[in-house]
């Protein structure tokens, strides 16, 4: 089958799905819905892969650009509008570190609407094992990271501080290390941070507001919406030694939970637990 063909078949496929998913019970909905992404992240990078294999030849951070502009028609089908502050943010002049919030397998839609060019992931191991997703992303540079190993994952940061000073690029990283949908942030893992110290370059931190209104497990939601983006101003970490690293996370977090909360229309409560929604 030609690379039209496919394409034709899979967004059929998902269609059908969504047809499908209107008829069933809310659960039955949902999920439809979600094996409907899936089929689609499966099939666009079945294609995807081969476009970059012909055009950049192999891995190479470049691949990212096709990458990306593929998976920005993705907010199309499933009715999502981005609304995106400080762009210029990233404009830093050198490498850097970005971090931002991880809610859910939306985030990759959410990640390609704004990636700068230059800039890489870190993703965890088992991504790379993903069948055609797993492979757009080694193409596309993405850096494969072994999350139960401690040795192999700092002797992989390591490297990557180097690339990133010789090759001039940018990293992003989930600093919660896991999906996290309960309408917080989870505590931030240090990696990032001692990357960035590392490097001594600028830590860059990217907040998605919350996709409960939309997309939401647990009341098995899945529906259209608007998303909120803000990349706000980088901190440097010039001067800045390992005995920092603690500081430097402690206040990424608390800005970026702060963002989090005013871009969702949430407020903290004063047990730092409950959020309600504004009025």
């Amino acid at each position: 089958m030609d690379p039209g063909a496919a394409l034709w078949a899979a967004a059929a496929l998902v269609l059908a799905m969504v047809v499908a998913a209107a008829l069933l019970s809310p659960a039955a909905r949902f999920q439809a819905k979600v094996a409907g992404y899936c089929v689609l992240c499966l099939a666009v990078s079945a294609l995807t892969s081969a476009v970059c294999l012909l055009w950049n030849r192999g891995r190479t951070v470049r691949n990212m650009r096709i990458i990306k502009t593929a998976v920005k028609t993705f907010k199309y089908l499933y009715g999502l509008r981005f609304e995106v502050k400080g762009l210029e943010n990233f404009k830093v002049g050198s490498p850097c570190v970005i971090v931002s919030n991880h809610q859910s397998i939306l985030d990759m839609m959410g990640l390609m609407e704004i990636l700068p060019d230059g800039c890489v992931q870190i993703a965890k191991k088992e991504l790379l094992y993903t069948g055609s997703v797993g492979l757009v992303m080694y193409l596309g540079g993405v850096i494969f990271i072994n999350r139960k190993s401690t040795s192999n994952a700092k002797m992989v940061m390591a490297d990557v501080a180097k690339t990133m000073l010789s090759e001039n690029v940018m990293v992003w990283i989930y600093p919660e290390g896991t999906r996290n949908g309960n309408g917080d942030l989870l505590p931030f893992k240090k990696g990032a941070f001692h990357l960035a110290i590392q490097a001594q370059v600028p830590v860059v931190p990217v907040v998605y507001s919350s996709f409960s209104s939309f997309y939401d497990r647990k009341k098995n939601l899945f529906t259209s919406g608007k998303i909120r983006v803000e990349v706000l101003e980088p901190i440097e970490t010039k001067g800045l030694t390992p005995e920092d690293v603690t500081e430097l996370t402690n206040r990424c977090y608390s800005t970026m939970r702060e963002t989090f909360f005013r871009l969702s229309g949430l407020v903290n409560e004063p047990n730092g637990s409950a959020r309600t929604h504004l009025q």
